[in-house]
C-alpha cells in the first residue's frame, strides 16, 4: 500500500473516533490477506469493534496473545499484576526449593491458578516469565485457568497450550481438580471489579463488545472478589499468594475483603500506568 492509500486509511479509523489512527491503520494493513481482507478489517473497526478483537490478538507482557470476538482484552496496566506475580513466585521458588536440589536442575512445579482468565493472557504471561530467567528463579509451572464464559475457555486454551496449561469452563474454583487444594503457589483473580451501576459509562468497545461476566462487579464492584477469597484459603499452599486487580477507590475496600478471609493483605501500585493490585497471603511461618 501506498503511502497516500494509507493515509486515507488512517483519515477513516480517525474519522470514526480512533486516536491512534495511524498505528491502527499499519497494524490492519500488516494483518489483512488482501485488499477484499483489508476492507472487511477496516469496516468492522470502523463500526467500533475493539481493534484487538479485530486483529485476532493483543500484545501483552512481551507476548502475542489470541483474542477471540466477544473475549475481555487484557489491559495493559494488569502488566503489573504479572511482574508482581512473578516476582513473588520466584522469591517462594527460592524459599522452598530443596536443599538437596542441584544448581540448574528444575525443582517441583510452581501450581499456578488463573480464575477469571479471559484468554489466558495472565497466566500465560506468567508461566512464561517462570520457565525463563536464572537458575535461581527458573521453575516449572503447573498451569490451570478457569471462565464462565465458554468462548473465553476455547481462545484460553489454545492460548496457555504453548506452556502445558490447561482450560476449564466453570464457575471460579468449581471446575478445578480436586488434588490442587492446598498446593496453589499463585492464585491469579482478574476479576471483573467495575459496579453494576456503572457499566454504561464505560467505553462502548468494552460495554458493547466483551462479556458482561467479564466486566460487572456487582453493586459495589466486589461481589466476584468476596467469593473468591471466601475459597482461596482452602485452595492456596502455605505461604502461596492471591493477587487481583482494583480500581483505586476500591482498593481499601478489596483488601478488607481478604483480611476477613484470613489472608495478609497489601496493595502495591505504579502510578505512571495507573494500576494497583491486591496481595493476599495465607498466613504461615513459611510466607515468602
Amino acid at each position: 500500500m501506498d503511502p497516500d492509500q494509507l493515509d486515507d486509511l488512517a483519515a477513516r479509523l480517525r474519522a470514526a473516533g480512533c486516536v491512534f489512527a495511524e498505528e491502527e491503520a499499519a497494524r490492519l494493513v500488516e494483518r489483512a490477506d488482501d485488499a477484499h481482507h483489508l476492507e472487511a478489517l477496516v469496516a468492522r473497526r470502523v463500526e467500533g469493534e475493539p481493534l484487538e478483537h479485530v486483529l485476532g490478538y493483543v500484545d501483552f507482557h512481551g507476548l502475542r496473545i489470541g483474542v477471540d470476538p466477544g473475549v475481555f482484552v487484557p489491559r495493559q496496566r494488569t502488566v503489573l499484576l504479572v511482574d508482581e506475580a512473578v516476582a513473588l513466585a520466584r522469591r517462594r521458588a527460592i524459599r522452598t526449593r530443596p536443599p538437596e536440589t542441584v544448581p540448574g536442575q528444575a525443582g517441583d512445579p510452581v501450581v499456578v491458578v488463573d480464575v477469571c482468565c479471559g484468554a489466558g493472557a495472565l497466566g500465560l504471561a506468567v508461566a512464561t516469565d517462570l520457565g525463563s530467567g536464572a537458575d535461581a528463579g527458573r521453575r516449572p509451572v503447573d498451569l490451570h485457568v478457569t471462565d464462565l464464559d465458554p468462548a473465553a475457555v476455547a481462545c484460553a486454551a489454545r492460548n496457555v497450550a504453548a506452556v502445558g496449561g490447561v482450560a476449564y469452563r466453570g464457575d471460579l474454583f468449581d471446575p478445578l481438580p480436586t488434588r490442587l487444594r492446598g498446593r496453589v503457589d499463585v492464585l491469579l483473580a482478574n476479576v471483573p471489579y467495575v459496579p453494576t451501576g456503572e457499566i454504561p459509562l464505560l467505553p462502548p468497545e468494552a460495554r458493547d463488545h466483551e462479556a458482561r461476566v467479564a466486566l460487572d462487579g456487582g453493586g459495589d464492584g466486589l461481589d466476584v472478589l468476596r467469593r473468591v477469597a471466601a475459597d482461596a484459603p482452602r485452595w492456596l499452599a502455605p505461604g502461596g499468594h492471591l493477587l487481583t486487580e482494583s480500581g483505586e477507590r476500591q482498593a481499601s475496600g478489596a483488601v478488607a475483603v481478604l483480611e476477613r478471609a484470613g489472608l495478609a493483605a497489601r496493595v502495591v501500585r505504579d502510578e505512571e500506568i495507573g494500576a494497583a493490585v491486591v496481595v493476599g497471603t495465607r498466613r504461615d511461618a513459611r510466607t515468602a
